[in-house]
């Protein structure tokens, strides 16, 4: 087993694959039982939609893939626990809510009420569909930062850096008029810059997302939280958190808050992790460790990520 500090990592939407979880359910009768607990809970046929169908756009519809998603990344982690005791956790956007059922923040069936009724009023916050996502990479922040900023001004429209994933992959978020001018304006100045819309139904993790959190937040507080027993680091702020009513109010501003992901592993790095572990269906986390690393002058090798996909890599996982 490894010495080193070691930090697990959720993925969120755009995490999810055809098949996904299958193999590892089939395996297991308590896995199993997770998947039938969250159809019940979301009232969703799951399995038929990521086990039997190869439509993209049914597996990412928000409101089948949150909960999906969640029973994928925590099965993986509870095969693999046992073998390893992990310092810290994190997830991305929706893979927060795995986090906080491994660090024992609260039990796995009262995360599946949360992220089901999560996806509900996400796919439903935008019936106008007047907001959107869009990926941009290999751009400096200040200058998207600035051109965002520019924008929102001249046009009254919300539009902000969403995520901060790594020091080279940024997504803005707002209203779709403020994306295409943001885009073009960039496009004249950023002859490197790449920009890809991203397939959701609304402007996530801004303020457009305000009326389906403050619903959220109603079952968010009636759940009884509990310290972690290991530290979460927020993606409100990057930092650890593990006494309950810290959490509940980061996870109460989640929704609407920008994802501080490069603070997030530069933290756990500053914090003596050295080993992080993604538990998801592909290795988007843990791919962002090694840039956000690189950037921060810190990538020195004594490092080490590794990605837990599905049965084959449980059984391989020696701890």
């Amino acid at each position: 087993m490894s010495n080193m500090q070691t930090a697990i990592l959720f993925p969120g939407q755009g995490a999810q694959a055809t098949g996904m979880g299958r193999r590892l359910a089939e395996s297991s009768s308590d896995i199993m039982d997770l998947w039938k607990k969250a159809e019940a809970v979301s009232g969703q046929p799951l399995r038929e939609i990521y086990w039997e169908s190869n439509d993209a756009s049914l597996m990412s519809e928000t409101r089948t893939l949150q909960p999906a998603l969640t029973v994928v990344n925590f099965a993986l982690f509870l095969s693999c626990a046992g073998r390893f005791t992990p310092v810290a956790a994190a997830g991305h956007s929706l893979g927060e809510f795995a986090a906080l059922a491994a660090a024992k923040v609260l039990p796995f069936d009262k995360v599946l009420e949360l992220v089901t009724l999560r996806g509900q009023l996400m796919a439903d916050a935008d019936p106008e569909h007047e907001g959107s996502m869009m990926a941009v990479l290999r751009l400096p922040l200040d200058l998207l930062e600035e051109t965002v900023k520019k924008v929102g001004d001249e046009t009254g429209r919300l539009v902000r850096v969403a995520n901060r994933n790594t020091p080279a992959q940024y997504v803005i978020s707002g209203h779709k008029q403020a994306l295409e001018m943001v885009y073009e304006e960039l496009k004249e100045n950023a002859v490197r810059g790449k920009f890809f819309p991203l397939a959701v139904s609304g402007a996530f993790h801004t303020p457009m997302m305000a009326d389906a959190n403050a619903e959220f937040v109603k079952l968010l507080d009636k759940q009884d939280w509990q310290a972690a027993i290991f530290p979460i680091y927020s993606n409100v702020n990057g930092e650890p958190l593990t006494e309950p009513n810290l959490i509940r109010n980061a996870m109460r501003k989640q929704m609407t808050s920008s994802v501080q992901w490069v603070d997030t592993i530069a933290n756990m790095w500053k914090n003596g992790v050295r080993r992080w572990i993604e538990f998801g269906p592909q290795g988007v986390t843990s791919r962002m460790v090694r840039p956000i690393l690189s950037a921060a002058d810190v990538d020195d090798g004594s490092y080490t990520t590794v990605h837990i996909a599905n049965i084959d890599s449980v059984q391989a996982f020696e701890g």
